[in-house]
């Protein structure tokens, strides 16, 4: 049985997890959840997986989770950064789930690399802030990192049985978000419940947004070239609506590989706990005939302007990568929160980026640093323009 730490327990991936783990009885036990805010949520998974531990996001929230859980159960509750950092790093911890959102998940996922755990990743900002730092621990201390995104499973997937001096390039496929076709003119008048709307996922809201600016798809190259130890050059980024083809894989010969699969989150979630079997789940097959065509297009760049930022921000390297993600933060809050439009998202984040002078990344508190002045400008900028 291995024992599982899940962090963000109450996010999208997280509810996701709990039900591939409660499929398999006997294959997994859920040693300690973290969550953030929703602890009557959380309240109703400690009741039914009864982990040893629970973290929440603040000391006020423990002390109410306390109250309601009573006498139910001898789960310990602690808070903040440093109790996610205990749950993650538990003796009997074999997996750490990284299901965090943003940059809250980086100290974690980094605390339970250095402690030598495994890790499940969905939180692929922690790479984009941290990535040499991640994958340097990780390789010295044999930690194994399994990603969640389906872009990244499908990677894994293709790559299976092959020789790694053998690929060419990795394929990353993206749906386009809600906004594919609209004219630039359009773009400037959505609203956050339009943005919200994903053509093919589920998903929380930043990473939703993220997904209709094509921020996302930036982020993920990032998070590819760590994980998989390549170049820019070796990552193409392709528009495929349907949602399919999961992402692909190219080797030297003109081959690829490809993983596809329905839109379940459940799917990758299951492989990176199972890995490398793929064990039988409650997830629906698919169908070729009903999904009819599948059908391929070039990112537009100059239409989604966060795409070219993210792939900016990789080419400078250093501190910019953590300055990207966390004025990137700021400016989806924002927006979410109606103080700036859409077309405005990648402004912030660029002016953000043009205030930076770009530092050495050889600490996760050089990180922190880089990821806390994006934010801290970010404000500033958007409190003087907006």
């Amino acid at each position: 049985m291995k024992n599982i730490c899940l962090l963000g327990s109450t996010g999208y991936i997280g509810v996701n997890a709990l039900d591939v783990i409660k499929g398999k009885p006997g294959l997994y036990n859920v040693t300690s959840l973290g969550a953030g805010v929703n602890i009557d949520l959380l309240l109703s998974q400690i009741k039914e997986f009864k982990p040893k531990y629970a973290a929440v996001i603040n000391f006020k929230l423990a002390e109410e989770l306390k109250k309601k859980l009573g006498n139910f159960t001898n789960t310990k509750i602690v808070w903040g950064n440093e109790g996610y950092s205990e749950i993650a790093t538990l003796p009997e911890i074999d997996l750490v789930i990284g299901a965090m959102s943003g940059f809250s998940g980086l100290l974690p996922i980094y605390s339970a690399v250095t402690a030598s755990k495994d890790i499940a990743l969905a939180n692929k900002e922690s790479l984009v802030i941290a990535g040499s730092l991640l994958m340097s621990e990780s390789k010295k201390r044999g930690v194994k990192i399994f990603p969640i995104d389906s872009e990244h499973s499908a990677i894994q997937q293709s790559i299976q049985g092959h020789s790694r001096e053998d690929i060419r390039k990795i394929i990353l496929t993206g749906s386009g978000g809600p906004f594919r076709n609209f004219p630039v003119d359009r773009l400037a008048k959505v609203k956050p419940e339009e943005a919200l709307k994903h053509p093919n996922w589920n998903m929380g809201m930043k990473i939703t947004i993220d997904s209709a600016t094509l921020m996302n798809k930036g982020l993920e190259a990032i998070e590819a070239r760590w994980l998989f130890n390549l170049q820019m050059n070796q990552i193409e980024i392709i528009i495929h609506p349907q949602s399919i083809i999961h992402s692909m894989v190219e080797y030297m010969d003109g081959s690829i590989m490809a993983q596809l699969s329905d839109t379940d989150m459940r799917i990758p979630i299951a492989y990176a706990l199972s890995y490398p079997r793929h064990l039988e789940g409650n997830t629906k097959p698919l169908n070729f005939l009903d999904v009819g065509s599948l059908s391929f297009e070039k990112p537009d760049i100059e239409k989604f302007r966060c795409l070219g930022l993210a792939l900016n921000a990789d080419k400078a390297g250093g501190s910019m990568m953590p300055v990207l993600n966390g004025a990137n933060e700021i400016a989806v809050n924002a927006f979410l929160q109606r103080k700036i439009g859409f077309v405005e998202i990648p402004e912030l984040i660029e002016r953000t980026m043009e205030n930076h002078e770009i530092f050495t990344i050889d600490s996760i508190d050089k990180a922190i640093e880089a990821n806390q002045w994006a934010r801290s400008r970010a404000k500033q900028i958007l409190n003087t323009r907006w």
